[in-house]
């Protein structure tokens, strides 16, 4: 036996992940459409102006929610080289979200609250998240080795199994 994770665990795993991902980007949308209304309707300032306000006060939820929660197994080392691709791929999520309600607002006409709120709160925020789930994953939070994870405590030791012994639940 090699000790790799089952196809199972992995899958499970993957689910639980997307799961907390899903759980801190829901928040990160209800501070990202609030910001938003807030600064359109409130402070009547112009909807793409607005929905950078709004991404990046959501880019900053998410961090914290992420890094806390979602990947706090991840390895730690090296914090402000992740945060700086963090930053870097919630950038391009930016340019995606927004580029969409732009391309809507401006492009196509669709210029009521309810269509700038479709084109960046369900359609922008869709696409730029399966985007971001991805990158974050692949490049910003890194997984530790599941031994590590467990010295350092983020994980709990019966998750792991003794040399030798074959993986629980699998």
């Amino acid at each position: 036996m090699t000790g790799r994770p089952t196809l199972r665990s992995r899958v499970r795993r993957v689910g639980r992940e997307a799961a907390k991902f899903g759980t801190v980007g829901a928040v990160g949308t209800l501070v990202n459409f609030l910001v938003f209304n807030l600064c359109v309707h409130g402070f009547g300032l112009a909807v793409v102006r607005s929905g950078v306000i709004a991404t990046v006060a959501a880019i900053g939820t998410n961090y914290l929610g992420n890094r806390h929660w979602t990947y706090r197994a991840s390895d730690k080392d090296g914090q402000s080289r992740e945060l700086g691709r963090f930053v870097f791929f919630s950038g391009i999520g930016l340019v995606i979200e927004n580029g969409i309600l732009a391309f809507s607002h401006y492009g196509l006409g669709y210029t009521s609250t309810l269509a700038d709120n479709i084109a960046k709160n369900i359609v922008g925020v869709g696409i730029a998240s399966v985007f971001r789930f991805w990158a974050y994953r692949t490049w910003v939070f890194r997984r530790r080795p599941v031994r590590e994870a467990v010295a350092a405590g983020s994980l709990p030791a019966e998750r792991t199994p003794s040399p030798g012994e074959p993986p629980s639940g699998g």
